[in-house]
């Protein structure tokens, strides 16, 4: 069985370090990265600090607009697909990278894996929600992590077929738990900070940081909730700092880090006190961490998370944020995204749609 890995951005080559590896032990697996995430710290630390196999193949499409990027994707894609000629093309999430490769994949009637399907914000005004709407009506396979993100794509009558297999990226998070506490230990001594005394924050988002309203707003909730904020700075906030005049009211107020590798943003998660985000991954590992999720927007895909108590939904309102920073947390926390184990249901799932 051969199989066609698209992948793009951060969550991405996370999820392909769980995945990959058991699929490459019994079948060929081809892995493309499109370069939606081309910086190193974005990327190549994945493969080096997890294991992910090394990209075959590099196409070197980052910027533009969504259209864009989209489109540059997939008229790469296209021609890659008739040359490598898979039995399935493997596509995780909501990106861009996730978008071409399925519908390449679709319109060449190469059978189509979706893993992470059926997630919804409900909010069509986020690029993402889009392209993980379109990817669940092409997929032949649907894998959603959850019972609730299967029953979303039986509402929407979806023509593929669905398979609850849970969240890899928690398969990643079992295994590299005592690394990332190693790594968050030794960042915490570089930067003077003590467990539990801090938050931490990611914000990329193009709705927080593309105006200088809505960024001012956003270094606004960072700055009220009492506590240093400890801010890796993704390319796209970091660009829009400079470019609205930002970054020395964010270097005053806030700690600000270069992008860090999954270790080291894992470590620093475990060891916070909250995380301020508006990342849908990172409100999960916040999650998985124990760790009280205050996210920076006013819908979500991880639904659950919110449901059971530990993620509250503020958006740019740093009232509501010191709210729920001052909220006591539930007692209880449960198991929501599967057994360390999805990995090994993924490639089981594909092997049965091609008879690999």
């Amino acid at each position: 069985m051969r199989v066609v890995t698209v992948i793009g951005n951060r969550p991405q080559f996370v999820k392909a370090a769980a995945v990959s590896p058991l699929l490459r032990a019994s079948h060929e697996e081809i892995m493309v990265h499109t370069g939606q995430h081309h910086d190193d710290e974005l990327s190549q630390v994945f493969v080096d600090q997890l294991g992910a196999p090394q990209p075959e193949h590099q196409l070197h499409i980052h910027g533009g607009s969504n259209t864009d990027q989209s489109a540059l994707m997939l008229g790469a894609l296209g021609p890659l697909l008739d040359e490598l000629d898979p039995d399935a093309v493997l596509v995780y999430g909501d990106t861009n990278s996730t978008l071409a490769g399925g519908i390449a994949a679709a319109q060449k009637r190469i059978p189509l894996v979706h893993v992470e399907a059926g997630l919804r914000s409900f909010d069509r005004a986020m690029p993402e929600e889009l392209n993980r709407v379109l990817i669940d009506h092409a997929a032949d396979l649907l894998l959603p992590p959850t019972e609730a993100s299967a029953d979303q794509l039986r509402k929407e009558s979806v023509a593929g077929a669905i398979e609850v297999v849970g969240d890899v990226m928690i398969d990643v998070a079992h295994r590299t738990r005592p690394a990332a506490e190693q790594a968050g230990e030794a960042l915490l001594a570089e930067l003077t900070l003590a467990r539990g005394e801090f938050a931490v924050s990611t914000l990329h988002r193009a709705g927080n940081v593309d105006t200088k309203a809505q960024l001012s707003a956003a270094l606004d909730v960072l700055a009220s909730i009492g506590l240093p904020v400890v801010l890796p700075l993704h390319p796209r906030t970091a660009a829009r700092l400079e470019q609205f005049d930002l970054r020395a009211r964010a270097e005053e107020e806030l700690i600000l880090l270069r992008p860090l590798g999954y270790l080291e943003f894992s470590g620093l998660i475990i060891n916070s006190a909250a995380v301020l985000t508006d990342s849908g991954g990172v409100q999960k590992e916040a999650y998985v961490a124990g760790v009280r999720c205050i996210t920076l927007r006013d819908t979500t895909e991880w639904t659950e998370t919110v449901d059971v108590g530990w993620n509250t939904l503020v958006a740019l309102d740093a009232t509501a944020a010191q709210a729920a920073m001052a909220a006591d947390l539930p007692a209880a926390r449960p198991e929501l995204y599967g057994d360390g184990h999805a990995a090994e249901r993924v490639v089981s799932a594909v092997e049965r749609l091609v008879g690999g």
